[in-house]
């Protein structure tokens, strides 16, 4: 679900150039947008989840991508819409018109952080490794346990069931494992 809106151009002050902005730049615009969306959507029961800014000059988007428990409805979206809105005209972002978007991230997210773990505890995840873990560089498992270094899976093999910890720093991309029922 996406809500959309163009927003009116901005003053200079604390804006990024009107160039292409630079990955120093465009890191510090995202931790500022982070700074200001998080403790406003914490406000409303939301959890900030990431914030994507893209594009240069008036088509810019900042994306940003909410949650909380039970899953995001279109009703959430536009009220985190309409208080983030106002919020982000103050810090005034860009020189220019922009547009935002508030999103779901989806079922199937990356997971990265430590938190995003724990909220899947007894769920299945996918996680594509860096390095192969017993011959497998894919792993197919239940969450059963989560610690500030790593993640501990009960894997069904045909006829066992092993328990491997995997530290996160060997995962290359990790994944909620969606299965829809017929």
């Amino acid at each position: 679900t996406f809500l959309f809106e163009q927003l009116l151009p901005m003053s200079d002050a604390g804006a990024v150039s009107a160039g292409k902005p630079s990955v120093k730049r465009a890191e510090a615009l995202n931790l500022r947008v982070q700074e200001v969306a998080a403790p406003i959507l914490q406000s409303h029961g939301l959890e900030l989840v990431e914030t994507v800014c893209v594009g240069q000059g008036p088509r810019t988007v900042i994306r940003v991508f909410i949650d909380k428990p039970g899953g995001i409805s279109l009703t959430d979206c536009e009220q985190a819409h309409r208080s983030l809105s106002p919020a982000l005209d103050v810090i005034d972002p860009f020189p220019h018109a922009y547009t935002l978007e508030i999103s779901s991230p989806g079922l199937d997210r990356p997971l990265r952080t430590v938190h995003d773990y724990r909220r899947l505890i007894g769920e299945p995840v996918t996680l594509k490794l860096r390095e192969p873990i017993q011959a497998q560089w894919r792993l197919v498992g239940t969450v059963v346990e989560v610690d500030e270094n790593a993640v501990t899976l009960v894997i069904q093999q045909k006829k066992t069931t092993d328990t491997i910890r995997v530290e996160f720093d060997h995962i290359a991309l990790a994944r909620r494992k969606v299965e829809f029922s017929k």
